[in-house]
């Protein structure tokens, strides 16, 4: 898979010539999905890595052969998708099967994600924003973007958000929230950083003006 991912990545290079490619991060509950959709309104090809994993560990994924055949069947729901749940709790406590996984999933998403780019370019797109959580943890895929975004706003803005809106409890965001990079990581990654602790109109606003910086870059 690693072979394959590094085939496409060159490839994906040679097709890029002026197009710009944006990496948007934040932690979780940041309000990355929101400027997201604002820039894809905006006429921006959007690639969210997020979605493509939960594609590959759906029914009938890519990944779940591999996970199955790493972690066992105790892993997998009955529709034969990820339990997402159950393999987040597990890898919270044993590190070293968390890269096992990462090493099962991470080389399919940026496969996807670079295909996906390939038509995004055939597409004519004005620029391309790779949607990427975990970037500040990711060496990866530095070699190909061309601008990062942090969507930046405190803790608990983003704690109350995302106990708005899914049934986790305060204690497993902040788990969540603890397993990746600190706030100060991803800012020290950022050329832009989006402030989303205000109005939904201001983050259009700052979301608009990102938008107008990368046209003219």
């Amino acid at each position: 898979m690693a072979n394959l991912d590094s085939k496409s990545l060159s490839k994906l290079t040679l097709q890029k010539g002026n197009t710009l490619f944006l990496g948007l991060t934040g932690g979780i509950g940041s309000g990355k999905s929101a400027v997201a959709k604002k820039l894809q309104q905006l006429g921006a090809a959007i690639i969210d890595t997020d979605e493509i994993a939960h594609s590959l560990t759906g029914p009938k994924g890519l990944a779940m052969p591999f996970i199955k055949a790493t972690f066992g069947a105790e892993f997998m729901n009955d529709s034969g998708a990820l339990d997402r749940n159950k393999m987040r709790a597990f890898v919270f406590q044993n590190p070293q099967k968390k890269q096992a996984l990462e090493s099962i999933t991470h080389p399919l998403i940026r496969e996807e994600a670079y295909r996906l780019a390939g038509l995004a370019l055939q597409a004519k797109a004005p620029y391309i924003v790779f949607v990427i959580p975990l970037l500040a943890e990711s060496s990866t895929w530095n070699s190909l973007l061309d601008h990062i975004a942090v969507v930046d706003c405190p803790d608990e803005i983003r704690i109350q958000r995302v106990m708005q809106r899914s049934n986790l409890s305060r204690d497993e965001i902040r788990q969540i929230m603890a397993a990746q990079a600190s706030r100060e990581s991803r800012l020290a990654l950022a050329n832009t950083v989006i402030d989303n602790s205000q109005s939904i109109e201001e983050l259009h606003r700052q979301t608009e003006n990102l938008h107008q910086k990368l046209l003219g870059l």
